[in-house]
């Protein structure tokens, strides 16, 4: 298997890389990467092949999927926020760049896993999205998520391209950022918990996710991409555990072992109030995989920040410790390592 990893120097993306490159049927991983949001340092150790670059880029593509026989498209401009702000770089990087990534795999076919998202669903009502409900994207965001699932189903029947959508729900856990402005709730939560402040809520608190730990996502993609999984529907990626963000706020006042204040802030435009997974789908597709349950991926999230903000120094750079998270809490952690500036808590 020679795979190519777009957005591998990302969260999800450098953590998907550590797991591949322990499998042993894996020959070779490559990187494409143009850094906006990812960085280099997560990767720091990990046997890959790095290439500085644009999806965008039709040359480059059709170079590095021509030598690839799987192709896994993590690369995205992410954030509802951030779409409301610039929805035309929204569009140009999730759907004209998916499309660039489908065109350069038409010729040679490799297996193509796809990151898309739960924000397709919109504001629905039912209390667990499952994969025939209607779409109803409610930002420029889900819109975009949603036309790169319909090009890469287009694809598939067009073309015979492998495919395997996946709808990622609210991913978290170790080398996800908390230092910018759009920052997902998890990671700003315990950051501003470490640091005593109040961890800020957009609402009454009341509206639930899915949170889904980034060791379960990372096992489902090993798996899909190994066995050359291939769905011609979306999939959703979590494993239906409602928790409201005040429900949040204990879980990990309980993983500290002290109470976390709260400030309340206005809601912000595009936020969905309900956002539960129905596994159906991905529990038959992957019957082996077990996800980590909300405490355990909080306190390895946890442990993860706080050997972060124990290893930076006042200035120049150090080398902090990161629990594997492709291994679960039963079968023990290895470890792998990346280097942080100060102040900087991962990406």
């Amino acid at each position: 298997m020679r795979i190519l990893v777009t957005g591998g120097a990302g969260f999800i993306g450098a953590n998907v890389c550590r797991a591949l490159t322990t499998r042993s049927e894996v020959e070779s991983v490559t990187v494409l990467d143009d850094l906006s949001s990812g960085d280099l340092r997560n990767l720091d150790g990990v046997g890959v092949d790095v290439v500085t670059g644009s999806i965008l880029d039709e040359g480059l593509l059709a170079e590095l999927v021509g030598g690839s026989t799987h192709v896994i498209h993590l690369a995205a401009r992410p954030s509802v926020p951030r779409s409301l702000k610039d929805p035309l770089a929204t569009h140009t990087v999730n759907v004209t760049g998916t499309l660039r990534v489908l065109e350069a795999c038409r010729g040679s076919r490799p297996h193509l896993i796809l990151a898309s998202s739960s924000s397709v669903y919109g504001d629905r009502r039912e209390p667990r999205k499952h994969e025939d409900l209607p779409t109803r994207p409610l930002s420029p965001y889900g819109a975009s998520k949603l036309a790169m699932e319909a090009y890469a189903l287009a694809y598939a029947e067009s073309y015979g391209l492998p495919v395997l959508p996946f709808r990622f729900f609210n991913v978290y856990g170790p080398l996800q950022a908390a230092d910018h402005a759009y920052a997902a709730v998890i990671p700003t939560f315990v950051s501003a918990a470490l640091h005593g402040r109040p961890v800020p809520i957009h609402g009454d608190g009341n509206q639930a996710r899915d949170f889904t730990y980034v060791g379960s996502v990372i096992a489902v993609l090993v798996d899909a991409a190994v066995h050359q999984v291939t769905s011609r529907k979306p999939v959703n990626l979590a494993f239906g555990t409602r928790a409201s963000l005040l429900s949040l706020k204990d879980a990990l006042a309980s993983v500290l072992g002290r109470p976390i204040e709260a400030t309340f802030l206005p809601p912000r435009t595009g936020d969905i109030r309900e956002s539960q997974a129905s596994p159906r789908l991905l529990v038959d597709l992957f019957p082996g995989v077990r996800p980590v349950s909300l405490d355990d991926g909080l306190r390895m999230t946890v442990a993860w920040f706080e050997k972060a903000m124990t290893h930076l120094p006042t200035a120049g750079t150090s080398r902090v410790c990161v629990p594997d998270v492709a291994s679960s809490p039963s079968t023990g952690n290895q470890t792998a390592f990346h280097h942080m500036k100060s102040g900087e808590v991962g990406e």
